[in-house]
């Protein structure tokens, strides 16, 4: 059977649907012995959008550089339209109507949001371009993200990273000449607060509703059941499941994923073995209604509130507080590709670069020592790869984002310093840095973790919300709940 007859029947059988935009069978990706896709069939259709799931190098990012242009397929038919292609690239695909949010923002950071905009389209060209760009771009980020208060001629490298993140967000949603056909989100919600995922979550189906198709790859579960039409789950470079969004269930998806769902459940560590302990971290506030941030021995902090509200810039201002001091800290960044991993480097070298002093044995580095150490930790984070000795850039993000957890957690730190650290992390590997992070705290570290993703605050003894660059409320056990922390986001708690 051609790609162009695949798709399926209606219920009563008589009618096909309509051809798909994009259709590709028997897709396979060979990294020499590493196969990324081991024969996936995929399909999308005008208006329609599918959700991807699956844990960190099940091959969704993969799949979608396939469809992109971005790799080569190995073997595979592919189809556009019901016509069948050999080649495909990216200047093809977007002269097709179809354009990319990658997880790794692609944006060149030494240029504006209009100059990155003119990159992608060809019209925007002589005499007064840039004006025209701004307001091409300028006018995507109103529609997707009202408030957003991005400048477009800034040099987007003095944009915070969730900036950053609408801005490449607009640019695939402009059109010029080419009308825009398909959007692939690889984890878009990634950098963004709450307010703006929502907007972002309406806006596609607002465009859905015009034709326009997307493919959205997030973990991020409860997005997949608010906009999508159907699932696809990927395990091990292969489509395990496709199931349609009515009647789904988050336990479902995360069960067809190849995990269990946990139950969250606040901790009850007791805390009597550092009673009497000076705090680790005391930072007073900047004026009186900025609240001090406190966090002792054995204790885990949260920052909370509206994305952008100053929680990285407090957080950095602590950690930069203590450096040079006494207490020995580490810090996670939440932006691996600008501050977090060294791309150039292996698992092992990017794993242990924190722990060069403990592991020097009579004035030289212990070779083995370190080797010992990344094999171990790499192990207890399940990164996914074929030796310590792998590249980290040849790991998928949240394989990359698990080496930054261990590097923390492999070090002597005695506070560990968190800036949204979950960006692109499977739901299992989740619950896994939950409960190491749970763990270390049982033997005396202090974390500082400020995360976007409410139920990640469950894990968190007290937390601080904030609003308009301050810590504005102090939330402590049984109020740390959505609602209250929502409300205080809002100043509907504030004092």
């Amino acid at each position: 059977m051609s790609l162009a007859a695949a798709a399926p029947r209606t219920a009563e059988g008589t009618e096909r649907e309509p051809v798909p935009y994009i259709a590709i069978r028997g897709a396979t990706k060979r990294y020499g012995a590493v196969v990324a896709l081991a024969g996936v069939d995929f399909a999308i259709r005008p208006g329609e959008v599918i959700g991807v799931v699956g844990h960190n190098g099940a091959g969704k990012s993969t799949l979608m550089n396939v469809l992109s242009g971005a790799v080569r397929r190995t073997a595979g038919e592919f189809a556009l339209d019901g016509v069948s292609i050999g080649d495909w690239s990216t200047g093809e695909a977007q002269a097709r109507g179809l354009r990319c949010v990658f997880q790794e923002l692609s944006l060149c950071a030494n240029l504006s949001a209009a100059e990155n905009t003119r990159i992608v389209h060809r019209p925007l060209k002589g005499f007064g371009w840039r004006g025209r760009a701004a307001k091409l771009i300028s006018a995507k980020l109103d529609e997707i993200f009202p408030g957003h208060g991005i400048d477009p001629h800034l040099r987007l490298a003095r944009l915070p990273i969730g900036a950053r993140q609408m801005v490449e967000i607009a640019r695939a949603y402009t059109e010029t000449d080419i009308p825009l056909r398909c959007v692939i989100l690889d984890e878009p919600t990634s950098a963004l607060g709450h307010e703006a995922t929502e907007q972002l979550l309406a806006h596609i189906r607002r465009s859905a509703a015009k034709g326009i198709a997307a493919i959205l790859i997030t973990h991020r579960l409860n997005e997949i059941l608010a906009v999508c039409d159907r699932a696809v789950v990927m395990v091990d470079g292969r489509t395990v499941a496709e199931r349609p969004r009515a009647g789904l269930t988050r336990s479902a998806l995360i069960q067809l994923s190849g995990h269990v769902e946990g139950v969250p459940q606040r901790s009850e560590r007791r805390m009597d073995a550092f009673a009497g302990r000076p705090p680790l971290v005391d930072h007073a506030g900047r004026t009186a209604r900025d609240l001090g941030i406190r966090a002792g021995p054995g204790e885990i902090v949260g920052f909370a509130g509206l994305d952008g509200h100053g929680q990285r810039e407090r957080l950095r201002a602590i950690f930069g507080a203590m450096r040079g001091g006494t207490t020995r800290s580490a810090f996670v960044a939440g932006d691996r590709g600008h501050e977090g991993t060294f791309a150039l480097w292996s698992i092992a070298d990017n794993l242990t670069i924190l722990s060069l002093g403990a592991l020097q044995r009579g004035g030289f580095l212990s070779e083995r020592s370190a080797r010992d150490l990344a094999q171990v930790w790499s192990e207890r984070l399940k990164v996914k790869a074929p030796s310590i000795d792998t590249p980290i850039a040849a790991l998928s993000g949240g394989n990359q984002q698990k080496v930054l957890f261990a590097r923390a957690l492999a070090s002597d730190a005695e506070v560990i310093f968190l800036d949204d650290p979950m960006r692109g992390v499977d739901v299992g590997t989740k619950e896994e840095v939950y409960r190491l992070i749970r763990a270390e705290a049982e033997r005396g570290r202090a974390f500082v973790w400020y995360t976007t993703e409410l139920e990640e605050l469950s894990n968190c003894e007290r937390i601080y919300v904030f609003r308009e660059g301050r810590a504005a409320v102090e939330l402590t056990g049984e109020a740390i709940e959505p609602s209250r922390i929502l409300e205080a986001s809002f100043g509907g708690a504030d004092e």
